[in-house]
């Protein structure tokens, strides 16, 4: 059989487009090297009953109307904000920096006012922003820099924030209030019945066909298409012409804690400093799954492994570039999401890409 579109990767980006493309008629083969749809955003229920992200955490948050009405398509919401605390010599502070942060880590009784000047006066002014090491000593100073960013960035990203361009460290806002509230967007909610259900709901088109662990070279032996969307790493599509693209991995200890309520008092909680680990998150506190155990994930970064998220430097910003380039020579193939744009997106930044991307075909 001939298909009108092969969609190689079935994420947010590839499940999106395929939705999309079935929707106005086409013909679409959806496949995944992995044994699931859903990319790193698939859940499950383990072998306890608990549902659980075995690749991380994954909190929908949007400020766009848009995408949030296009999800709601194939899934219902349960209201939820994600909240994270950070352990610095065994206690416990919010992650975004706030007030509560400040006051307690400093035995202050600052106001909201009171906080603005105290951040204005340490802080470290910048005239020219380049590296996260700039924002945040521009936005907290050197003190809260050491405590919270520099151990943690080093453990992430396997580099110091002055080695990291800034869009990492703008991602996480400073508040002079007592919002502890991870994200700040209008739209905060979680898949009531889970991210797989609405994959699986997406993907129901009588127009899609999916195939799981099944690579590209599988299909090219096998099968035909027109045209295809590309959502795997940019620089393996092209065989590493140029070397390798450099992505920061993670390796996940899951962990089921028979008999136990609640792990932890909020979903995630970071260790900036003295864990090998980066952070633990308790799934039931995503979920509000009521079950007797609870189960938790250790995360720890690694070079080598699947590739989890861009290293937004310069240099390698020049080397995707030239992948970006032999992209204008695949007039048939088109390349959108994470991996195939090198781009740091959280879930709404693919699903956008992936709007973006079918209705361009659809329209021309």
């Amino acid at each position: 059989m001939k298909y009108n579109y092969l969609i190689v990767g079935a994420g947010f980006a590839g499940a999106v487009c395929a939705q999309k493309l079935a929707e106005s008629g086409r013909s679409v083969l959806l496949i995944d090297i992995r044994p699931h749809i859903g990319g790193n955003a698939y859940d499950k229920y383990d072998e306890h009953g608990v549902l659980i992200h075995p690749y991380g955490p994954h909190i929908f948050h949007t400020n766009s109307k848009r995408i949030f009405e296009y999800l709601s398509l194939f899934t219902d919401w349960r209201f939820y904000e994600h909240r994270v605390l950070a352990v610095l010599n065994g206690e416990t502070y919010p992650i975004p920096i706030n007030r509560t942060t400040i006051n307690k880590l400093y035995g202050l009784d600052l106001t909201e006012e009171g906080v603005e000047n105290y951040l204005e006066n340490i802080r470290i002014k910048k005239n020219t922003i380049k590296t996260s090491e700039d924002v945040v000593l521009n936005s907290v100073g050197a003190d809260l820099c050491e405590k919270f960013f520099r151990s943690y960035t080093k453990k992430q990203w396997g580099l110091d924030l002055s080695e990291l361009s800034a869009g990492v460290a703008s991602r996480i806002p400073t508040r002079t209030n007592d919002d502890d509230r991870y994200f700040s967007d209008t739209f905060q909610f979680m898949p009531s019945q889970g991210y797989t259900k609405m994959f699986e709901r997406m993907l129901a088109n009588k127009n899609i066909t999916v195939k799981l662990s099944s690579s590209l070279e599988d299909a090219k032996k096998t099968v035909r298409w027109e045209k295809m969307i590309y959502t795997g790493p940019i620089d393996a599509y092209f065989n590493y012409c140029f070397g390798k693209l450099p992505y920061r991995s993670l390796r996940f200890e899951h962990l089921h804690l028979p008999d136990t309520q609640c792990f932890q008092v909020t979903g995630t909680i970071n260790y900036p400093n003295e864990q090998q680990f980066t952070r633990i998150t308790e799934f039931k506190h995503l979920t509000k799954q009521q079950h007797t155990g609870s189960s938790i994930v250790r995360e720890y970064p690694q070079e080598e492994g699947d590739p989890y998220y861009p290293v937004p430097r310069k240099k390698n910003e020049t080397l995707f570039k030239r992948y970006q380039a032999l992209t204008e020579q695949e007039k048939n193939v088109v390349f959108v999401g994470r991996l195939a744009q090198y781009r740091y997106y959280n879930m709404d930044q693919v699903v956008a890409a992936a709007l973006a991307c079918a209705e361009k075909i659809i329209n021309d």
